[in-house]
């Protein structure tokens, strides 16, 4: 019996230490479903970075753009060229572009901070065109160009269906900005004279903005204006506090607290500003709401929106006149025009007319540098004359 209960003891220790076979069977099946996990895994990963690398390449075969940077029309200048100082501060040679205008007034109120340039600026004035379309004058203004490369640049904002035909001699080929549609009186009108600032501030080196007309001529050479701009110590804008329906008439309560009446100002359309009184016009976002709520015909909101902004916050450097003479004594809601029989050598020489004005707080008897409006009839005498009257 002892014999028995001890084999049988050894028996009953060998089936405790050896598991069942069902156990050593699940143990298996468990380590064959973690290798194949492993492996598709594996492939998971392998199919990803195929998908990914095939992706690349067709990317830059097909020239796929991130639909990210494909959302704006504001591409970075340095994306295909070594990031220098040249390519920061050249100005496009074409300035046409496609950005609208909320992205170019974000663009144009870009400025550096550091007065010092690190690079020889030359500062120069930039004539700013506004017209319907063509410019009856532009061989006058050729002539009155000739010769002064480097300090000046032209912008000419027509209507948007309006395409010129200057060839690449002119200095007019190019120079037309993306532009919408003006409207007399209306907003529609400061906005474009915004655009045309916005467009010339690309350009660093524009100091001076001139604003002119299709009908405007010089009545002073290249270098008397050049010298005249640069050397004031003031910018030529109106901006009168003026009684009457016509001046404070125009005002509404609706423009308060911004704008009070007090502060209400007019002036003429044309004007020369500075770089800096330029900046402050394209980056506001005080004021212009505002003047397009409240300030509609009768109301003429390019008579009263920059003089009235400017004067609140810059009164001391404006000039409080204009540079462009204009002929008023007719009445009316426009000036006079003059045509082909007008213009004469002593119609010429009299044009400034005699009231003196103040240059740097001195009386000068130079007040106006552009007269308005001519006819596109009065372009021939003007050539002939130009040289001697006006002195090209």
């Amino acid at each position: 019996m002892k014999v028995v209960d001890m084999e049988e003891g050894v028996k009953d220790i060998n089936a405790a230490a050896s598991p069942p076979a069902k156990s050593r069977i699940t143990n298996q099946s468990r380590a064959l479903v973690s290798i194949r996990l492993l492996q598709v895994l594996l492939l998971f990963l392998v199919l990803t970075l195929g998908i990914s690398v095939v992706s690349i390449h067709m990317i830059k075969f097909f020239k796929i753009q991130d639909p990210v940077a494909s959302s704006t029309t504001l591409v970075s200048m340095y994306d295909h060229e070594d990031v220098t100082l040249e390519s920061f501060i050249r100005p496009p040679l074409n300035v046409w572009h496609t950005m609208d205008d909320s992205e170019l007034l974000w663009r144009a109120s870009m400025e550096p901070r550091r007065h010092v340039y690190p690079f020889k600026r030359v500062p120069k004035l930039a004539f700013m065109f506004l017209t319907k379309g063509p410019l009856p004058f532009a061989p006058l203004w050729e002539m009155f160009f000739k010769g002064h490369e480097g300090l000046y640049s032209i912008y000419v904002h027509a209507l948007p269906n309006y395409r010129s035909d200057f060839e690449k001699s002119s200095v007019f080929y190019r120079r037309y900005i993306p532009s919408q549609a003006v409207a007399w009186g209306e907003m529609s009108m400061c906005e474009a004279e915004r655009r045309l600032l916005a467009n010339a501030l690309l350009d660093i080196s524009n100091e001076w903005f001139v604003l002119l007309s299709e009908s405007c001529i010089p009545l002073r050479g290249f270098g008397f204006i050049y010298g005249y701009v640069s050397g004031s110590r003031y910018s030529f804008m109106g901006c009168a506090d003026e009684e009457g329906p016509d001046g404070r008439g125009r005002y509404r309560n609706g423009m308060e607290p911004e704008i009070t009446l007090s502060q209400w100002r007019k002036g003429s359309q044309w004007f020369e500003i500075n770089r800096k009184l330029a900046l402050e016009i394209v980056q506001d976002t005080t004021y212009y709401p505002k003047f397009k709520e409240f300030c509609k015909p009768p109301c003429y909101v390019d008579e009263h929106y920059f003089p009235t902004m400017l004067s609140m916050k810059h009164r001391i450097f404006l000039a409080n006149r204009t540079l462009t003479w204009t002929d008023w004594s007719r009445g009316g809601a426009h000036p006079a025009t003059f045509g082909k029989a007008d213009v004469t050598e002593t119609f010429l020489k009299n044009l400034p007319g005699a009231k003196a004005c103040f240059y740097n707080d001195q009386k000068s008897p130079v007040c106006y540098l552009f007269a308005r409006k001519f006819a596109p009839s009065a372009l021939e005498p003007l050539l002939e004359l130009a040289p001697k009257i006006l002195g090209f």
